[in-house]
């Protein structure tokens, strides 16, 4: 018999060698979603995700990044009407303090927020692992600030972060691309040819979706598909496109 047989099925049971099986299988769903990746840059935050639309399907807005209130954005990979979830009650927080506080939130205390809220949904009965990973970014008066945030209830800081199938790969060139003087031009070339290097589809850009906060505006927003499609034959030519 398998040794996690019985300590797998309920979500408050550790495993003799001190595992929560439920939740390793949540952030295995994180894995097996298409790649969302986060740049932060002096100038500001990236979001980048792959999102593929299905034959007949009407794409209006990007999926997978959303924004929680104008300075703070979201890149999010697994099983995405979780994000949903998380979105809507970190966008209820934020508002919240803005009216009892009068003063815009800090993104730490959303990020905190969100991974308490993970980490509850892992030590109560009658309840599954929250089956989603977040990349929280934003600009409050502490400066520039980039998140993880996993369905354990962990939440890290990051410069530059992937998520999501073959974010081994992402991540090892990000590693090896990423600089802390980079311009938010330059994240966005990056960004694209992340997701290119690891897409079955390397002549197209439609599958690319980005959102970024400036640092002078301190606002959310998406990038057009036409300046995407500029990003990708910029990337093309700086960074070499390494297949899968």
């Amino acid at each position: 018999m398998p040794a996690q047989q019985g300590y797998d099925r309920a979500i408050t049971v550790f495993s003799p060698d001190g595992r929560l099986y439920q939740v390793e299988y949540a952030i295995e769903t994180v894995k097996r979603g298409s790649i969302a990746l986060g740049i932060k840059t002096n100038d500001g935050i990236i979001f980048a995700a792959d999102e593929r639309a299905r034959k007949l399907q009407i794409v209006e807005e990007p999926q997978k990044l959303f924004k929680i209130d104008q300075h703070i954005g979201v890149a999010a990979a697994g099983y995405i009407p979780d994000a949903r979830n998380q979105v809507d009650d970190a966008r209820f927080f934020s508002q919240s303090s803005n009216l009892v506080y009068d003063e815009v939130v800090d993104i730490e205390t959303v990020v905190k927020h969100i991974a308490d809220r993970c980490q509850q949904y892992t030590q109560y009965a009658g309840a599954r692992p929250i089956g989603v990973a977040l990349i929280i970014g934003g600009i409050d008066e502490n400066g520039n600030s980039l998140f993880l945030t996993d369905p354990s209830g962990t939440y890290v800081p990051y410069n530059a972060v992937a998520i999501g199938a073959n974010s081994d790969k992402v991540t090892e060139f990000l590693t090896k691309e990423y600089k802390p003087e980079l311009t938010l031009e330059d994240a966005k070339i990056l960004a694209t040819a992340s997701i290119n290097m690891i897409s079955d589809d390397v002549n197209g850009s439609e599958h690319i979706k980005i959102s970024q906060i400036k640092s002078d505006t301190k606002k959310f927003e998406i990038v057009d598909k036409n300046q995407i499609i500029k990003l990708m034959q910029s990337a093309t030519e700086k960074y070499p496109v390494m297949k899968k």
